[in-house]
């Protein structure tokens, strides 16, 4: 017998069925049925992007990431300069191997119709999502951002590879994870850019300004570098 045949992402989900519908002008809402739980993404700007950010949230779950909603505003503000944006909610939340595949099959998805860029953001737990994501992307990657992250699950980020931009954002009375957690996952990576926000919290609502400043100039540039 040869050889199994390989098989996608996607193709491993094993769905059993998918709906979609446009919610909005430039956004729309994807189900996708599975064995081990429904995946769902909300998918913002141009359906044929090459360009794509991938937002995935803690450890459990949500669409709409930290400070109050940041990641439908930066979908809207991406969408109208032609940078796509899937907001990912776990099938199953805080396993991280399942997360990741579930990001990996977002950007399998994005591909089919012209994706050829991404860039990964996670927060809390899934600041370790989007590293490992970032990992199996490959030269496929962008750039990578992890808001108040958590070092575990990153341990064997020495292998991403170096040209790939790293962000660390996390604020200086984060309750739940330390500032100094993004500097270990920094030094686990063994490059990247920390900044400590101040005043703010695990879920970054002080610093809703700053990130949607900095990530709305930062995620572009990144793609406009590859």
């Amino acid at each position: 017998m040869g050889a199994p045949e390989a098989r996608s992402p996607l193709e491993l989900l094993d769905a059993l069925a998918s709906e979609e519908v446009v919610v909005a002008p430039g956004m729309r809402h994807l189900e996708i049925y599975t064995l081990t739980g429904l995946l769902t993404i909300l998918w913002h700007g141009p359906d044929d992007a090459t360009s794509v950010v991938l937002m995935s949230g803690g450890a459990m779950g949500g669409l709409l990431g930290p400070a109050d909603g940041l990641y439908h505003d930066l979908g809207v503000q991406f969408g109208a300069q032609g940078i796509a944006t899937m907001r990912i909610g776990y099938r199953k939340p805080n396993d991280i191997g399942r997360c990741v595949h579930d990001v990996a099959a977002a950007a399998d998805l994005a591909s089919r119709t012209g994706a050829t860029r991404f860039v990964t953001i996670g927060h809390s737990f899934g600041g370790a999502v989007a590293i490992q994501a970032g990992m199996v992307l490959g030269e496929h990657c962008a750039g990578i951002v992890t808001l108040s992250t958590q070092s575990a699950g990153c341990e064997d980020a020495g292998v991403l590879d170096a040209r790939v931009p790293l962000l660390l954002l996390h604020g200086d009375r984060d309750e739940l994870l330390a500032p100094e957690t993004s500097t270990i996952v920094q030094m686990l990576v063994g490059h990247g850019e920390v900044e400590i926000l101040p005043g703010a919290g695990h879920l970054l609502t002080e610093a809703g300004p700053r990130l949607r400043s900095k990530l709305g100039a930062w995620i572009p540039e990144c793609f406009a570098a590859r």
